[in-house]
C-alpha cells in the first residue's frame, strides 16, 4: 500500500530564503493533515548545520511521520569535469544527509540542457556521474530517484532530460538496483509529453512519485504541446492546484502503477495556496488508493 508524504510548496521562499517559518512550524502544521511523512528540500536554511540533521529526524518521527525522500538538483551536465566533479560530491553529501534523515531515497537529476550539448553526449555525463554516486548510495542504504524534471529554480537553462524519449533513454542507461524514477505526471505536460505514455514506458522504474496537478488557464493541450513546454520559462497556460481538480488523471496512473506492483511514497508536490488546499489534497489521494490498492 503506497504511503503518503508532503513537500512544503507553499512554504518554499519562508523556509529557503527569507527564514520566516521554521522547520519545526512546518512540521506542526504537517501534523494536522493525517499523512505518513514529509519529503525534504536540501535548500531548506536549517539544514546548513549538519549538527541538526538528527535533531530534525527526532522531531518528525515524535509526530508519527517519517522523511522518506530528500530533493535536491544535481547538474551533471556542465562541460566542465572540475564541476562535476564537485557537483558528484555535493550529492555524496546530500545522499549522506539523507541517511541521516532515516530516508531511503535521494533525487537525482541530469543537468541542465545547455544549447552546445548533444544529446548522447548529455546522456553519458549524467549517467557516468550518476553511477559514480551509486557506492556511496549503496552503504547508506539508499536509492537514488531520477525525476522527469522541468527546470530548478537557480538553473539558466531546462533539464537536459525534459523530453521523455531522452529521459528514457538515460533511465535505460543505468541498470542498477539503488536507481529508479520519480515520476511526476505534471511535468509530462511541462514538456509536452503525455504523462500516461511517459509512465507506460517506465513503470518497471517508478520506485516513488510526486503527486500534482495542473490547470489549463487558456487555450488547449495543442497549444501547451506547440510551445515545447516552455523552455525559456514555466508555461504561462498551466498552473499549480488541488489534486484531483487538474489535467492528470489520477485513476488511469494508480492503475498503471497499481498493476506493476508499485508500493512506495507518494509526496503531494501542490497546495501552492495553503495548508487547507493541501490536506483536500491528501484526502483526494487516500480515496484514490484506497480504491486501487484496497483499504
Amino acid at each position: 500500500m503506497p504511503k503518503i508524504a508532503a513537500f512544503p510548496k507553499a512554504y518554499m521562499q519562508a523556509l529557503c530564503k527569507d527564514g520566516s517559518m521554521t522547520l519545526a512550524q512546518w512540521f506542526d502544521l504537517a501534523d494536522t493533515l493525517g499523512i505518513d511523512g514529509l519529503e525534504f528540500y536540501a535548500g531548506f536554511l536549517e539544514l546548513a548545520d549538519e549538527a541538526r540533521w538528527p535533531g530534525f529526524r527526532k522531531q518528525v518521527e515524535d509526530r508519527g511521520m517519517t522523511i522518506p525522500m530528500l530533493c535536491c538538483s544535481p547538474d551533471f551536465t556542465h562541460p566542465d569535469a572540475r564541476f562535476r566533479a564537485a557537483q558528484v560530491d555535493q550529492q555524496r553529501r546530500w545522499i549522506d544527509l539523507t541517511h541521516a534523515l532515516g530516508g531511503g531515497y535521494c533525487r537525482v537529476l541530469s543537468g541542465q540542457r545547455r544549447p552546445e550539448l548533444t544529446i548522447p553526449e548529455g546522456i553519458r555525463l549524467a549517467a557516468d556521474c550518476i553511477r559514480e554516486c551509486l557506492p556511496h548510495a549503496v552503504e547508506r542504504g539508499v536509492t537514488l530517484i531520477i525525476e522527469n524534471h522541468y527546470k530548478d529554480d537557480f538553473w539558466e537553462y531546462p533539464e537536459f532530460a525534459q523530453k521523455m524519449d531522452v529521459f528514457c533513454d538515460l533511465v535505460a542507461a543505468i541498470e542498477h538496483p539503488a536507481f529508479g524514477v520519480n515520476y511526476d505526471p505534471s511535468n509530462a505536460y511541462l514538456a509536452g509529453d503525455d504523462p500516461l505514455e511517459l509512465l507506460r514506458r517506465v513503470a518497471h522504474r517508478v520506485v516513488t512519485m510526486h503527486a500534482s496537478d495542473r490547470y489549463l488557464i487558456e487555450g488547449t493541450l495543442e497549444d501547451l504541446r506547440r510551445e515545447e513546454g516552455g523552455a525559456a520559462g514555466y508555461a504561462k497556460r498551466l498552473r499549480h492546484g488541488e489534486i484531483g481538480k487538474g489535467l492528470n488523471d489520477y485513476d488511469a496512473i494508480f492503475g498503471v502503477l497499481h498493476g506493476v506492483g508499485f508500493d512506495g511514497w507518494i509526496s503531494i508536490e501542490d497546495g501552492v495556496d495553503g495548508i487547507d488546499q493541501l490536506g483536500r489534497s491528501v484526502k483526494f489521494l487516500r480515496g484514490k488508493i484506497a480504491q486501487h490498492w484496497g483499504s
